[in-house]
């Protein structure tokens, strides 16, 4: 007596070894043409300030200032002489608005130059205020010793620390 299989195991084996075949032909092209893949991660836009660091490292010494006034992009006052050539902290002081709730500093550092910038935030943008000018001190972190780099406001393009 011979055996056979019920009608559903038969089609499910044909199917599977039809899927298997059908694989083999679709997996043997792979490898064979060149993919070019795009990442989908959205890009980094650099703000005022990033450019305007970017153009300093760029165009340095040729830097003019920059006009109107940004705030992601504020004058220093000034900056503090660290008291050693390996320090990674610089003091700088920045002019912002007085009616700003929140100051600070930012920094972008190349094989030469430190760029520092101020910036504010406004309490109420909408609000009013006067056109005085504030300076509080603020401190910036280095990834690297200060060493012989320039020390460069990025506003003015203007070195801060000489000597």
């Amino acid at each position: 007596m011979q055996y056979t299989a019920p009608r559903s195991r038969t089609r499910v084996t044909a199917l599977v070894v039809g899927l298997a075949a059908a694989g083999t032909l679709a997996l043997s092209g792979c490898g064979k043409a060149t993919q070019t893949v795009e990442s989908s991660a959205p890009q980094h836009r650099a703000d005022a300030f990033e450019q305007r660091a970017a153009q300093i490292v760029r165009d340095w010494p040729k830097v003019t200032p920059v006009a109107g006034q940004h705030e992601a992009l504020l004058p220093l006052a000034g900056a503090e002489h660290p008291t050693a050539k390996d320090a990674r902290e610089l003091t700088v002081t920045v002019g912002h608005g007085a009616c700003d709730a929140d100051y600070g500093a930012r920094v972008l550092e190349s094989k030469d130059l430190v760029v520092v910038s101020g910036w504010g935030k406004k309490k109420n943008p909408k609000g009013m205020c006067t056109d005085q000018l504030a300076t509080h001190t603020a401190k910036v972190q280095l990834k690297s010793p200060l060493a012989d780099r320039k020390v460069v406001d990025a506003v003015t393009g203007k070195q801060l620390l000489k000597g």
